[in-house]
């Protein structure tokens, strides 16, 4: 656990307003924990707070980008001055852009990488700054298992996403020389049912959709939650789909190399055509009250019987003694599901994923 005390825990979550951020808002506020709120846009974070006061919990509204290293660290200071010490300090705000490199555009691979990974980096800065002269604190990072596994039509955000488990991987050694008692983990994730899908620039010629199976951004949630409040070690695999891209990638990269030029394509895209005429949040939010889910109810599962067993056996347990043998060849044949095309449905006006 984090500390002992009666206070409720002082958490701050970046990319809160909507989509995974926000599900992992209404979880905290369960706990009746005090939570700074970061995202860009003020209506959704006007929201997120109503979520997390309904929901048992204190918010507070810190509206800017995480691109922004001095205002990172000015709602860090009001944090501290307002609701009390951070124990636990949640990245997860991203950006991304769908389209082929050839088609990718220098100031787009900067915009990603500077949300998505340096955002990461000063959410860092901020919260050790505060954390280790106390001792004591919890860093999460929201990853992926496309920080271990690249897939195509998504390079800036894969490769921001391995940027972060590098810098992970830095200040955990780190703070093993310090012997500091400040935790960083970063929780590793599957596709998820946000609206990500409905606001992200994309160059695709259909709709854009996550590699099924996707999971109900609260399994996630539940995940972080689980890790900010448990030693789970460095790194926490969440769902069978990220524990297969994980170990898939050590045994036959170059097999994965192959499968995804032909089927990596296909499976990030509807029948439905693209709406040229959409908005996009790479450099302003987009308009309207996302919540939580995205638009892909009907196929989102509400559980993961992975996750399931990983708690029961115990949060330290490596896979490798688990899944061993047998794995590499079973990623032979399955890291992604040839996809079954479904028509995932209207954009809902309360719609999914982290900003």
């Amino acid at each position: 656990m984090i500390h002992s005390q009666k206070a409720p825990e002082v958490v701050v979550i970046t990319g809160a307003s909507a989509g995974l951020g926000r599900a992992i808002a209404q979880r905290f506020a369960e706990r009746g924990a005090a939570i700074g709120l970061i995202a860009r846009g003020r209506e959704r974070l006007e929201s997120a707070k109503r979520d997390v006061e309904s929901g048992g919990g204190t918010a507070l509204m810190l509206p800017l980008d995480v691109a922004d290293a001095d205002a990172v660290e000015l709602a860090a200071e009001r944090v501290e001055r307002e609701l009390g010490p951070i124990d636990i300090w949640v990245n997860n705000a991203m950006a991304s852009v769908l389209s082929p490199i050839k088609q990718m555009l220098a100031g787009e691979f900067q915009r990603v990488t500077e949300v998505t990974y340096l955002g990461y980096v000063y959410g860092a800065l901020a919260a050790l700054k505060r954390m280790l002269p106390r001792d004591r604190g919890v860093i999460i990072h929201v990853g992926s298992a496309l920080a271990h596994r690249s897939i195509p039509l998504q390079s800036a955000y894969c490769a921001a996403k391995h940027a972060i488990m590098g810098f992970h991987e830095s200040l955990l050694s780190e703070l093993a020389h310090d012997g500091s008692r400040v935790r960083s983990t970063i929780v590793q994730m599957p596709a998820m049912n946000t609206p990500q899908f409905d606001w992200v620039k994309s160059r695709l010629p259909r709709a854009a959709e996550p590699v099924p199976p996707v999971f109900q951004p609260e399994v996630c949630a539940d995940a972080v939650i689980y890790a900010a409040t448990h030693d789970v070690g460095r790194e926490l695999l969440v769902a069978w789909p990220t524990v297969k891209a994980v170990f898939a990638e050590k045994f036959v990269p170059g097999y994965i190399d192959r499968r995804l030029g032909r089927e990596g394509y296909d499976s990030q895209q509807t029948e439905q055509p693209a709406d040229a005429d959409r908005p996009d949040n790479l450099w302003a939010p987009v308009p309207g009250d996302w919540g939580a889910h995205g638009r892909f109810e009907g196929i989102a599962k509400s559980a993961s019987l992975e996750w399931r067993v990983r708690r029961v056996i115990g949060p330290k347990r490596e896979w490798l003694t688990l899944a061993g043998a047998g794995l590499a060849g079973f990623a032979l044949g399955a890291l992604l599901p040839r996809p079954t095309k479904h028509a995932p449905g209207p954009p809902r006006g309360e719609s999914t994923e982290r900003e």
